[in-house]
């Protein structure tokens, strides 16, 4: 009788390991308990000034350092000192993503400055994004379709790069994802990268994080372009799901699904995700290689035809509003809320919001003013007439008819510079009519 393919791969002791309830920690493994490099924090590694701990990984620890002689703010990441006396492997393994990752220059790809060694220690300078991972953000729980598809076009464009020069990376995930401030997603993490020019030896063992891997790999091929893919398809479906496309208790488990179970559904999950987008998704995820996009490029061309007028709204507040030190917003799922200082010490809300009319998608920004009454109706006109942006509206707030300040937007075509003046102008306009109707200042 023929062998089972996955036992090619890995062993039934491997294959009934049990996962924890959280089973993507599970494949988080930190250096040996038994080392600290805590102590590196507010001393100096070679012409690093190492200020706080950020965090460990599987294979060291990654600081918040300052480049002493650049005086350049940097993540500096230590291989353990045990895996590095343990093998070789592990130092060769730290030193190819260095050199691995130097290659790659490209906004969605986290830049490494240096490769080095000193006191016994090997290290890599990293450039530092102040913000968190993908995995991190999704905490909050699953994304839009527009703010996921537009992370995976550009995390696409980031592999494709890779992919051009011939490299793999291997163990592409959310953990190895990072969002700066403005939430553009930057790859990070080469370790595991090969080229795929070097061709991979028989009984070559499994190398990166099941949950991601493509089926292929359990049978014992070796990693491709495709496979990279099939990981960025499951990054696509964490974020539109807010889970993983396979729920396994086992190792077995996974791999049958994987292997043999039918791709899931995005739109069972999800039913607001377009279909065009779910369609996207089972090509990158297909279980066989040979009908997903032949490489990272391939994937960013689809992915990007289908973005093509969808821009991620949250990307575009960050555009638009940032540098305005007098507003400032908050909100999630494409619904925020802005406090706008005006003159005066006044202040004024402004809600900005999907809508719809006649199907077309809409942007709405608006302002509540005062309430809508009859003594009020002809002053409120003769304002009205005196706008040029935007419109006066009637609404209805907690039940009361109100005034309401209210421009609207195509939200394929909006762009930062309309939302930056919109939102001023709503909320000046909201204040005045507020101001001169009621003389007060209650919104």
């Amino acid at each position: 009788m023929a062998a089972d393919p996955l036992d090619l791969s890995l062993d039934q002791a491997t294959k009934q390991m049990q996962f924890p309830d959280d089973t993507e920690s599970f494949w988080q493994q930190p250096p040996p308990e038994d080392e600290d490099l805590k102590r590196l924090v507010g001393g100096r590694l070679h012409i690093y000034h190492c200020q706080e701990l950020l965090g460990r990984g599987g294979m060291g620890w990654v600081y918040l350092a300052r480049h002493i002689d650049l005086d350049r703010v940097c993540a500096l990441k230590v291989l353990s000192p045990k895996l590095a006396e343990q093998s070789e492997r592990y130092r060769s393994m730290f030193r190819d993503e260095g050199r691995t990752a130097a290659a790659l220059v490209h906004p969605n790809i986290v830049t490494t400055h240096a490769i080095g060694e000193a006191d016994s220690l090997h290290f890599l300078e990293l450039e530092y994004i102040a913000g968190r991972s993908l995995r991190q953000a999704l905490a909050d729980g699953p994304f839009s379709p527009q703010r996921a598809l537009i992370i995976t076009v550009q995390l696409a464009s980031g592999l494709a790069l890779a992919h051009r020069q011939g490299i793999l990376h291997r163990d592409l995930k959310p953990e190895n994802v990072m969002l700066t401030p403005r939430g553009v997603p930057k790859i990070a993490d080469f370790g595991l990268a090969k080229f795929i020019n070097r061709s991979s030896p028989s009984g070559e063992p499994l190398m990166g994080t099941p949950l991601y891997m493509a089926p292929e790999l359990f049978s014992g091929e070796s990693p491709s372009k495709q496979s990279d893919v099939y990981a960025l398809g499951v990054c696509l479906y964490r974020m539109l799901a807010g889970e993983l496309p396979y729920k396994a208790r086992t190792m077995q488990e996974l791999l049958h699904m994987t292997v043999h179970g039918p791709v899931p559904s995005i739109r069972a999950t999800r039913p607001d995700v377009p279909l065009e987008v779910a369609e996207c998704l089972d090509s990158l995820m297909d279980r066989s290689p040979a009908n997903r996009p032949a490489s990272a490029l391939e994937a960013f061309e689809l992915l990007d035809a289908i973005a093509g007028h969808i821009r991620d709204l949250e990307l575009l507040m960050h555009e638009a509003l940032d540098d305005l030190p007098q507003i400032t917003w908050h909100g999630a799922k494409e619904h925020f809320t802005l406090d706008v200082q005006l003159a005066g010490g006044r202040r004024q809300k402004v809600y900005i919001e999907p809508a719809t009319l006649r199907d077309q998608k809409l942007l709405s920004i608006f302002s509540h003013c005062a309430p809508s009454e009859a003594r009020y109706h002809e002053r409120a006109l003769r304002l009205n007439s005196e706008i040029k942006h935007g419109a006066l509206a009637i609404r209805d707030v907690e039940g009361v008819p109100s005034y309401v300040m209210l421009n609207t937007y195509p939200r394929a075509t909006v762009d930062p510079l309309e939302i930056r003046r919109s939102v001023q102008e709503v909320a000046h306009h909201a204040d005045n009519l507020e101001r001169e109707i009621t003389g007060r200042d209650v919104n």
